[in-house]
């Protein structure tokens, strides 16, 4: 048990560090710009629309390299990446490499030189802004701590571990809660994968993040309705048709093995109460996030998602009865919605302004 709980803090740590080196260290003597992109990537194709439209590439002497069609072009964006100081995990296109600076994503790339092209003197290498993306990590724990407080997630595995509790077995309440943790944490991250996928070959504009930051302004609005009027209307958790069934799925878990497989249904039952969020900061990611930065957002934000089921799962290994658990989740719902609704409208606030594209 304690191997698998300093496994757990080892890799959150070394995801915090891995995501939070910076790339913007310089090259000693820069002597052209570039804009590295790939064949078929849509966030390049914005970004070459816009130097088009706007003359770009003739007006600040930017070569374009594909990195997908001409191993030079790769070669060299690996080696700016490399003396940049940019890790593996954060490589992507689009890139401009202009005046020994780098920037990713086609967002933060085409705000630059409409700044730029607004500014009195016209010269972007004397005003390189930092990324727009900066409160991705911000944005995307904020969503993670509102999917991992919501109360669906604390009275199914309080419900999976009294369960398995009935034989007193508390060994095999650990490991069913731990299987069954693992099992969410890998549903959730596929389902992450393709929802970034979906949005990040569509291609959308600015008008796509201002729907998702009015969907974030509504799961905010609901959940605050939670607060002052619980169980009137609609309510952010699992719809009451459903419960009977899930409730019956859990209570056949005999084993770690059925906790596992059973957390991948499970995980199902509790879109309702946790798509809000994730879609929201998925919707976000594809349309700013590179591939590869993506998949360490993903990691960041489905630890956090499961740390509480870690936790509890922890707690009555070690002697925390489940009902008293139960008891308090019930007596702090109202307070769990209120926490959750105040983070929702903040970041549909972030998106809504444009700080975060």
């Amino acid at each position: 048990m304690k191997k698998i709980v300093a496994l757990f803090f080892a890799l959150a740590a070394f995801l915090v560090i891995g995501v939070g080196q910076t790339d913007s260290a310089e090259l000693a003597a820069p002597s052209q710009n570039y804009l590295f992109f790939s064949t078929g990537c849509a966030h390049c194709g914005k970004v070459d629309e816009y130097f088009q439209k706007n003359n770009i590439l003739e007006q600040y002497n930017i070569e374009k390299k594909n990195i997908n069609g001409d191993a030079e072009s790769a070669q060299k964006f690996n080696k700016i990446c490399q003396d940049k100081g940019i890790p593996l995990n954060k490589r992507g296109v689009p890139m401009l490499y202009f005046e020994g600076q780098c920037l990713m994503g086609d967002m933060p790339i085409i705000n630059f030189f409409e700044k730029s092209a607004a500014s009195s003197n016209n010269n972007p290498g004397n005003n390189f802004p930092a990324s727009q993306t900066d409160l991705t990590i911000p944005m995307v724990i904020s969503g993670a701590l509102v999917d991992a407080i919501n109360p669906c997630e604390f009275a199914v595995l309080i419900l999976l571990l009294t369960t398995i509790l009935v034989n007193d077995n508390r060994k095999k309440s650990l490991q069913a809660g731990l299987a069954f943790s693992l099992s969410m944490f890998i549903s959730y991250y596929l389902m992450g994968l393709g929802l970034y996928g979906a949005v990040a070959s569509a291609g959308l504009s600015g008008t796509f993040m201002k729907i998702i930051g009015v969907l974030a302004i509504l799961v905010g609005l609901f959940n605050l309705k939670d607060y002052f009027w619980y169980g009137k209307g609609f309510v952010m958790e699992v719809p009451l048709s459903w419960r009977p069934k899930m409730k019956k799925l859990i209570r056949s878990i005999t084993s770690p093995t059925g906790a596992f497989f059973v957390g991948f249904l499970v995980s199902l039952f509790l879109l309702p109460c946790t798509s809000g969020p994730y879609i929201v900061v998925m919707g976000m990611l594809g349309n700013t996030a590179t591939f590869n930065t993506a998949l360490w957002m993903l990691l960041l934000y489905n630890l956090i998602f499961i740390s509480p089921m870690v936790l509890i799962t922890l707690g009555v290994y070690r002697g925390l009865d489940p009902q008293k658990l139960e008891k308090l989740r019930k007596g702090k719902i109202k307070l769990l919605h209120l926490t959750s609704g105040l983070i929702m409208l903040g970041m549909g606030a972030v998106i809504l302004s444009g700080i975060v594209y």
